[in-house]
């Protein structure tokens, strides 16, 4: 008895789609094309208005005299506002403060997020509860957090109070804000203090994309806590640390609200910052051209460091 195979439908040729399905496949696409369009126009509209058209604007208005407030328009000025630039020694000490600022908040906030990140890792009781406590700052206005720093650092301020308590009356602190010695250290201690939850929370995250797997074998090895965070921690936060390293790089060059509400660059400029200085130009001395100058070269020197962070940060085959 001979049984014969069922024949296997082939699929119909390119002639049997008609021109009416064709026809309404692109209609479907069309629709698609429309409806994303549609749902990203909100987030290319708001990307054009605060972040092309001030950055062309920047460079174009760098090369002229013009001014926030003026009667007369702007007129092309060529290199002068560089030149002016070179020969200001507020932009100098400003380059330096922001330079010294970030050279400090970079390691001691990083560092300090992964200790904590480390603590609440840790699957103990009451762990959430300390993740909230030091992630609260960063939810808090920066401007809030400055206002209430300040109030702190007064010469009658709760700092003071504590180190007069902690030396039993030996040792008065200083006015912290108006002290050139002292204002842009207590300016470091609040901003670290201020950022630090929010980078905790990134080096929180890579830690639990370790697999345990690598734990359980360096336990199996007889290894202690150093040489697991050595050897299997570090390693396998390579990402996770490239991307907070640019992050607090990126944020301690823009330091501009705290100097604005404690101290307003002073005093005698030891907490002025690039960007204060081409806020204040731009808007208090209504320089318009000038302070888009100094944004600009400071665009420069900001995209140079963070190539040269992505440079040395880089996965090496």
């Amino acid at each position: 008895m001979t049984t014969t195979m069922p024949k296997r439908s082939s699929p119909p040729p390119a002639a049997a789609v008609t021109p009416a399905r064709r026809t309404s496949r692109m209609r479907a696409r069309r629709r698609e094309s429309i409806a994303a369009l549609g749902m990203v126009s909100p987030a290319v509209f708001l990307l054009v208005m605060f972040i092309v058209i001030p950055v062309v604007l920047t460079f174009a208005l760098a090369f002229t005299n013009a001014r926030l407030i003026s009667p007369t328009p702007a007129r092309f000025t060529g290199l002068q506002n560089f030149r002016t630039l070179l020969d200001d020694p507020l932009f100098y000490k400003s380059l330096r403060n922001t330079f010294s600022f970030a050279t400090v908040v970079v390691p001691l906030q990083g560092g300090l997020a992964l200790v904590l990140a480390l603590l609440v890792n840790a699957k103990v009781k009451g762990v959430n509860f300390f993740r909230t406590v030091y992630f609260l700052p960063v939810v808090t206005s920066m401007v809030v957090v400055s206002i209430l720093w300040t109030l702190l650092y007064q010469k009658t301020g709760l700092v003071n109070e504590f180190i007069s308590h902690l030396t039993l009356g030996q040792v008065q602190g200083p006015d912290w804000l108006t002290n050139p010695s002292t204002a842009m250290p207590a300016i470091i201690v609040m901003s670290v203090w201020q950022g630090v939850g929010f980078h905790m929370v990134i080096w929180l995250a890579g830690l639990q994309t370790i697999p345990q797997d690598l734990y359980e074998a360096a336990d199996m090895d007889g290894a202690t806590r150093w040489v697991r965070f050595r050897h299997v921690t570090w390693p396998g936060l390579k990402a996770t640390r490239t991307f907070v390293l640019i992050t607090i790089t990126i944020n301690a060059f823009a330091l501009f609200t705290q100097v604005a509400v404690m101290t307003q660059g002073g005093p005698l400029d030891a907490t002025s910052t690039v960007v204060y200085q081409a806020v204040r130009t731009g808007y208090s001395q209504q320089q318009t051209g000038y302070a888009s100058a100094i944004s600009l070269v400071f665009f420069v020197l900001v995209l140079a460091v963070s190539l040269v962070q992505r440079f040395l940060t880089r996965e090496k085959d």
